[in-house]
């Protein structure tokens, strides 16, 4: 199962966080999520395995990106 740890406003920063975690050894995934507009999501989640979302919400408060 996956977990949601984070909701981002754009894609290109889903892919900073999603390459933050990739850097730190997690798997994760992108998800559109919201409304789109213009042929892209407004928002995207970022869910990783529910084993390692508290390790990984960690490593994302390390590098400032807190909800």
């Amino acid at each position: 199962m996956w977990k949601v740890i984070y909701i981002a406003p754009t894609q290109e920063r889903a892919e900073r966080i999603k390459q933050q975690l990739a850097d730190n050894g997690f798997l994760c995934q992108l998800k559109a999520a919201g409304t789109h507009r213009n042929g892209k999501a407004s928002l995207i989640e970022i869910s990783v395995p529910v084993s390692e979302a508290e390790d990984a919400y960690e490593v994302l408060a390390e590098h400032g990106f807190q909800a």
